[in-house]
């Protein structure tokens, strides 16, 4: 049906109460008193089914309760903010790794129950969201090391990127071409925008020509005339050949379209803001959906051949968090009625098939999309 600004106030109601929800759950279940950290295999009746600590969502959940205890008067409680600490500690004690280079850290991927490395990743990933953890952390606790700690590992980030990779253990093989990712420039520029946010000009500054790098790199991946978002381009910006060079990822075109969206609003640049939108909100939405069954697919071949990752026809919850918050936030700029259309077929299906099922990191896109409603002028 339509979308009206009542439907939008309903919306933020529901979501208002799934973010409590969540948070009481995650509160309640995932925390491990006994060596610290977050337990992340949780059934939906709330017990432990795997004790391994995934790195990733280790910092996720650091991130997020500082985020919440900081910026929403409701969840500003000292049990959230204890247990941010606490994870911020089991994080620093064992999440990095010495790596392959002198003087380097890695992160690793994953952790026993009582901190010992099991598996180290050859990316950038575990990294970038213990940076988010620290910084956000040290923003609620004050703690200018932790800071700085974020930003010696962001320092090692971007020398990892632009200048030499050979720090992330990876062996460079003769039939391995370089290529550019998207999700490497999307999570730098998503870092720039947690670094940088409120923090004064010098800051701004440091990290303005790295922001403006991952935008270019991005838009790399506007492939075919703009037809198409592909995951991985050549370095120089043309298509890849096979599967590799095909490959679509709709969840990760509408998360990059944000990602410009902010940055864009942040730097007001209206082309930018147009192209994100078009290409990356309005784009993936329109190839990404499931005209028969609803729902975004995970994976797709731009020339409709079977993708090789086998789960690409699932349903998975992070796209369609990632197009709710896209086409919400496009909406809260541009104020254009279609994009009110697409949220409300994005979140009928969502909260009709995804919510009911999934207790796991949704409370990240609920908290964000909560906060583009929380928008006065958004509805």
């Amino acid at each position: 049906g339509k979308m009206s600004v009542v439907k939008l106030e309903e919306c933020r109601e529901r979501l208002r109460t799934e973010l409590d929800n969540v948070v009481d759950f995650w509160l309640k279940y995932s925390h491990d008193n006994v060596h610290g950290g977050f337990f992340t295999c949780i059934g939906k009746d709330g017990k432990v089914y795997d004790e391994l600590k995934y790195v990733w969502l280790q910092g996720r959940q650091v991130w997020m309760y500082c985020r919440l205890y900081r910026t929403m008067d409701r969840f500003h409680k000292p049990e959230i903010l204890e247990a941010a600490k606490a994870g911020g500690a089991f994080l620093r004690k064992f999440a990095r790794v010495p790596g392959t280079s002198s003087g380097q850290w890695k992160c690793a991927f994953c952790l026993t129950r009582d901190g010992k490395a099991v598996k180290i990743q050859r990316t950038i990933f575990s990294e970038c969201f213990y940076i988010m953890a620290m910084d956000e952390l040290s923003r609620v606790t004050g703690d200018e090391d932790m800071q700085l700690e974020a930003e010696e590992m962001m320092k090692q980030l971007i020398y990892w990127v632009q200048k030499d990779s050979s720090g992330l253990g990876r062996p460079q093989l003769p039939g391995d071409i370089p290529i550019n990712s998207m999700a490497v420039p999307m999570m730098l520029l998503c870092l720039v925008q947690q670094l940088v946010e409120g923090r004064g000009q010098e800051v701004v500054q440091k990290y303005r020509e790295l922001g403006n790098w991952c935008v270019q790199q991005i838009l790399q991946h506007i492939q075919r005339n703009g037809t198409a978002i592909l995951e991985n381009v050549s370095p120089e910006g043309s298509e890849l050949p096979g599967c590799l060079g095909r490959l679509q990822n709709p969840g990760h075109a509408l998360e990059a379209g944000w990602f410009l969206l902010q940055f864009s609003a942040e730097s007001g640049d209206e082309e930018l803001q147009r192209t994100a939108i078009d290409k990356f909100v309005e784009l993936p939405y329109q190839y990404g959906w499931d005209k028969e069954h609803g729902g975004l697919f995970y994976f797709l071949d731009v020339d409709g051949h079977c993708p090789t990752q086998l789960e690409w026809s699932m349903k998975l919850w992070w796209p369609h968090c990632e197009a709710l918050i896209a086409i919400l936030m496009a909406y809260s700029q541009t104020k254009r009625p279609e994009l009110l259309e697409r949220f409300s077929q994005v979140y009928e299906y969502t909260f009709s098939h995804v919510s009911l099922h999934c207790r796991a990191k949704r409370h990240e896109g609920v908290v964000a999309a909560l906060a583009i409603l929380a928008v006065p002028d958004s509805t």
